[in-house]
C-alpha cells in the first residue's frame, strides 16, 4: 500500500519522513523559478542566500536583519484556515496573536512591532511547501512559527535543511511527530508540547492499566497517522501485546461521510479500547458511528484532535449527545483552560476577552466560528509567550545566526503553568508533560480516576 508521508531512507541509509526535495516535486509545486537560479546572492535573507563554500561571518552578515525591519519582526505561518480542518489553524492563531497584541501594546520587542505573514494550506503538504518557500524567498521572514500538521511540516524540513546555512528555523509547530524532533532534521525546529510517543505512551500505559489491553488504532492514512500508530505499538510493546487490530482513513474526510466500515474492520477484533490519531472531523465521525454500530469501548483522541471541535460535532442539535462523549478521552499537552488557579492561563483568559482576535477576511472563505477558549488556542498563547521572550533574549539587533544561542538560554524558564521550560543542544522540546480529559456536562474536564470511569 502506498502512504503519502510515509518511512523511507535518505543517500546515507537514515529513516526519513516525507519524499525529499528534487527538482521534480519543486516543478511540480510550481517553484520552477527557484531552479532557474537557485538561492543566488539576491534570493533570500537581507542579502541573499549562501553557497556551501561561504564562511561564517558572510552568512552571518546576510541573516542579521532578515525579517526584521527598524520597526518589525516578521514571522512567517502556513497553516490550515480552510477545509474540514480549518479549526485547528484558526484557533492556534488566535491564542497567539491574542499574546502577540499585548506584546506589541506594550511597544514590541526592543521597539519593533511582532507581525504575522499568513498563508493557507488547507492542511495539505504542496500549498505548505510553496507557502514555504514565498515566505522565505519572497517575504523574507525572520522565522517560521506556528505551522499545523505532521503532514504539511514532515514536507518542509527538508527545505529547511537545504536552507541550513540561512538560520531559518521552524518554532512551536502543532504537531507531535517525530521527525522535527530526531535526525536529519531535528537541529532546524523547536518544539515546545509533548510528542506523540508521549501521548500515545500515556494512554497505553493507564489503558492496561486498568485491564484494557487489546487496544486498536483508528488513524489518519499519512505522516501523522504512522507517526501515531507507531507510538501506540511501541508503547504495547512494552507491556509485552501487540496492536489488536487497525482501520485508517484519508486526510480531509469530512464529518458527514461514513465510518462504517472502519468500525466494522475494528469490530471485527474485538478491541478493548481504540485509540484515534486524526484531525476532529473524521475522528467525530469515528466515533459517532462506533456507538450507533454498537462499538462501545473508550475511544481516545491525541490533542491535535482539536477537542472543542470534535465535541461540537458530537453533540451539537442533539438531545442524545451524552451517548457519544461518555467513553471518550482526549489527551492534551497543555492545562485544562478551566482552571483559573493557574496563572498562565488567568492571562490567556483575560487577553482572549481583551482582543478576541480573528483571523483576517481574506483567509476565511468557509464559515468558522471560533470558540473563546480551546486547547489549541491556549497552545498558541504559550508558543506566542515562550517566543516573545527569545526574541528579547536576541537584543536590540536581531539576527537569525543568533536564534540558536538565545534558544539554548532558556533554562527553568516560568511560563505560568507549574511545568518549567528548558532547552540546550540536545534538548529541542521545551515541555513533557501530558494530561488527560473526558466529557462532563457538554464540556471537557481532566481525568482524575481511570479505574472508576472506564475499568
Amino acid at each position: 500500500m502506498s502512504m503519502e508521508g510515509s518511512l523511507g531512507q535518505d543517500s546515507g541509509g537514515r529513516e526519513i519522513w516525507g519524499p525529499p526535495v528534487t527538482r521534480k516535486s519543486l516543478m511540480r509545486g510550481g517553484l520552477a523559478a527557484l531552479l532557474v537560479a537557485p538561492w543566488t546572492a539576491s534570493s533570500l535573507g537581507a542579502g541573499g542566500g549562501q553557497e556551501s563554500g561561504d564562511s561564517e561571518a558572510e552568512a552571518s552578515g546576510r541573516t542579521q536583519g532578515a525579517g526584521a525591519t527598524g520597526d518589525e519582526i516578521v514571522l512567517g505561518v502556513s497553516a490550515a484556515f480552510s477545509g474540514p480542518s480549518r479549526g485547528l489553524g484558526t484557533e492556534l492563531y488566535r491564542g497567539a496573536t491574542a499574546y502577540f497584541n499585548l506584546v506589541n501594546d506594550n511597544g514590541g520587542i526592543e521597539g519593533r512591532k511582532i507581525s504575522l505573514k499568513l498563508y493557507d494550506d488547507g492542511y495539505q503538504p504542496d500549498p505548505c511547501v510553496q507557502n514555504t518557500m514565498r515566505l522565505m524567498l519572497e517575504d523574507k521572514v525572520f522565522l517560521l512559527f506556528g505551522y499545523v500538521g505532521t503532514p504539511t511540516v514532515t514536507r518542509v524540513l527538508p527545505i529547511l535543511k537545504k536552507f541550513q546555512n540561512e538560520s531559518i528555523f521552524l518554532f512551536f509547530p502543532f504537531t507531535g511527530a517525530q521527525p522535527q524532533r530526531e535526525p536529519p532534521y531535528g537541529d532546524f525546529a523547536f518544539n515546545l508540547r509533548a510528542s506523540y510517543n508521549q501521548e500515545t505512551a500515556g494512554l497505553v500505559d493507564n489503558l492496561v492499566r486498568i485491564g484494557k489491553r487489546r487496544i486498536a488504532v483508528f488513524y489518519q492514512i499519512d505522516a501523522y497517522g504512522r507517526s501515531g500508530w507507531a507510538g501506540v505499538r511501541a508503547a504495547l510493546e512494552k507491556h509485552g501485546e501487540k496492536l489488536a487490530g487497525e482501520a485508517t482513513y484519508s486526510r480531509g474526510e469530512k464529518f458527514t461521510g461514513s465510518m462504517r466500515k472502519q468500525v466494522e474492520i475494528l469490530q471485527g477484533v474485538s478491541p478493548d479500547a481504540v485509540i484515534c490519531v486524526g484531525a476532529y472531523a473524521a475522528c467525530a465521525a469515528f466515533a459517532r458511528d462506533a456507538v450507533d454500530l454498537g462499538l462501545e469501548v473508550p475511544i481516545a483522541n491525541l490533542s491535535f484532535v482539536g477537542s472543542e471541535n470534535l465535541l461540537k460535532l458530537l453533540v451539537e442539535g442533539r438531545l442524545d449527545g451524552e451517548k457519544y462523549t461518555r467513553l471518550l478521552i482526549n489527551s492534551q499537552v497543555v492545562p485544562s483552560y478551566e482552571d483559573t488557579s493557574i496563572p498562565a492561563v488567568r492571562e490567556y483568559r483575560e487577553l482572549m476577552a481583551r482582543y478576541d482576535p480573528k483571523v483576517p477576511e481574506e483567509l476565511t472563505q468557509e464559515e468558522y466560528t471560533p470558540f473563546p477558549h480551546s486547547f489549541g488556542s491556549l497552545e498558541g498563547f504559550l508558543n506566542a509567550k515562550l517566543l516573545a521572550e527569545i526574541l528579547r533574549r536576541l537584543g536590540p539587533n536581531p539576527d537569525r545566526a543568533g536564534l540558536e544561542e538565545a534558544v539554548f538560554s532558556i533554562r527553568d524558564f516560568d511560563l505560568g503553568i507549574s511545568e518549567q521550560v528548558s532547552f540546550g543542544p540536545d534538548r529541542r522540546q521545551g515541555l513533557q508533560r501530558v494530561y488527560h480529559t473526558v466529557v462532563d456536562n457538554g464540556r471537557f474536564v481532566p481525568l482524575d480516576d481511570w479505574g472508576a470511569r472506564f475499568a
